[in-house]
């Protein structure tokens, strides 16, 4: 199925403003709302059902130069459907 990005930001943070946006994605999730993402002229709000899928990846890329490390957090589902659960741990 073809992938249609409609939002997309990145940019350098500190580790507490990260922090700051992952909390209010929380609250956000943990509330019911709507999530509104924006940044310059881009936005979209999003209403995500009561369960979605949730994938967490670690990845390691190496090349020249110093290794790149990054960790992924992603909210996946369809439009009308509620994924399955399951069981993660983050320490």
């Amino acid at each position: 199925m073809p992938e249609e990005v409609i939002f997309e930001s990145e940019s350098t943070q500190s580790r507490s403003d990260v922090a700051n946006y992952l909390r209010t994605v929380a609250d956000k999730l943990d509330a019911g709302g709507d999530l509104t993402l924006s940044a310059g002229d881009q936005s979209v709000t999003l209403d995500p059902p009561t369960n979605v899928a949730f994938e967490v990846k670690a990845e390691r890329e190496t090349g020249s130069g110093a290794d790149e490390l990054s960790v992924e957090f992603e909210l996946e589902w369809a439009d009308g459907e509620d994924a399955a659960s399951g069981d993660l741990d983050i320490a």
